[in-house]
């Protein structure tokens, strides 16, 4: 590793501290406000220092740490309380999640079920999101990939629509407007309940060719070639999946390269569905590449929002994003 990448980890480090001190000092003072925004930037620096250490550094464990405590933190000082809460589903084991409401009784908002990516755990991805989704007014329900079984397709949907039922008969969720959000592998879980479920209003998620790509790889391998008319099938299936608006996230840490999102924007197209794409901004490093996290999150949940704030605005956008191209609303 860079001697010039291990200053900016001990920089990051350091930013992050130094705005969870400046938040304990403003909830002192009774600026409540301004807490919330130093303990936002906390989390949002850890982040930027946990991605930029090996997986395997002792680091990255102790950034983690950082996260759930700058998380606790908040705690004191939003309106409304970060949740953790247990989904129970059909074979009674419970699924532990983290939940960020965002509306009441008098008021139910969108809410978001976010998925982490593989290796990541719902307190670091809900770390991450904090900073972007609040003051959207849309409520998250977080959970971790690897807490989602993973045996059978059908597992993982049936746990994921208890999760779905869980936030549709919350008294503070619209549950006309719940979207999914899924990334690195779980994009494809997110796919899975966007189809096989027609309540979801949205969905950030692979467009189903993690799953297409599984599937020819293995008739290629039965077959020794895939002749046109399993070309022609398996391009049907893919634009039969998408049933909401979705967003597909190409390149990054992400499982679907832009060639193949962009092909699969063109089928959609021709079949009237509603797809469009994001490209996350890459900043180049000496050995690494590294995801400008801050403007594709805002990107991505900016087009949720708009998906998902009436039925009007939901509609067909033939284009590709990047993260300064879908601005806050």
């Amino acid at each position: 590793m860079a001697i010039g990448r291990q200053d900016w980890i001990a920089r990051w480090t350091n930013i992050g501290d130094h705005h969870c001190l400046l938040g304990e000092s403003n909830i002192k003072n009774g600026a409540v406000d301004e807490a919330t925004e130093a303990w936002l930037c906390a989390l949002t620096a850890f982040e930027v220092a946990r991605r930029l250490v090996d997986e395997d550094d002792t680091r990255s464990a102790d950034l983690s740490d950082r996260v759930v405590m700058g998380i606790q933190r908040l705690k004191s000082s939003l309106v409304r309380q970060i949740e953790q809460v247990k989904i129970a589903p059909c074979d009674e084991s419970e699924l532990l999640a983290y939940y960020l409401p965002a509306g009441d009784a008098d008021a139910p908002a969108p809410a978001i079920i976010c998925i982490s990516m593989e290796n990541e755990t719902g307190a670091t991805l809900l770390g991450r999101l904090l900073p972007v989704v609040i003051g959207r007014g849309m409520s998250v329900l977080v959970i971790s990939h690897d807490d989602i079984p993973h045996q059978s397709r059908g597992q993982s949907e049936a746990l994921l629509s208890c999760c779905l039922e869980y936030l549709s008969v919350r008294p503070d969720v619209d549950a006309a407007r719940i979207g999914v959000f899924g990334e690195g592998l779980s994009a494809a879980l997110a796919t899975d309940l966007a189809a096989s479920d027609r309540s979801v209003a949205a969905a950030v998620c692979d467009g189903g060719l993690w799953n297409w790509t599984r599937t020819r790889a293995s008739i290629s391998w039965i077959t020794r070639a895939v002749d046109g008319a399993v070309e022609r099938d398996a391009t049907s299936a893919r634009r039969a999946q998408l049933k909401c608006p979705a967003l597909v996230v190409t390149g990054g840490r992400g499982i679907v390269s832009l060639s193949e999102a962009i092909r699969l924007q063109a089928d959609c197209i021709a079949a009237g569905a509603d797809l469009d794409l994001a490209v996350p901004r890459i900043i180049r490093s000496p050995g690494a590449e590294i995801e400008n996290f801050v403007t594709s999150d805002d990107s991505i949940f900016g087009w949720l929002e708009h998906k998902l704030s009436s039925a009007s605005g939901i509609g067909k956008v033939d284009q590709i994003i990047t993260g300064d191209l879908a601005p806050r609303a």
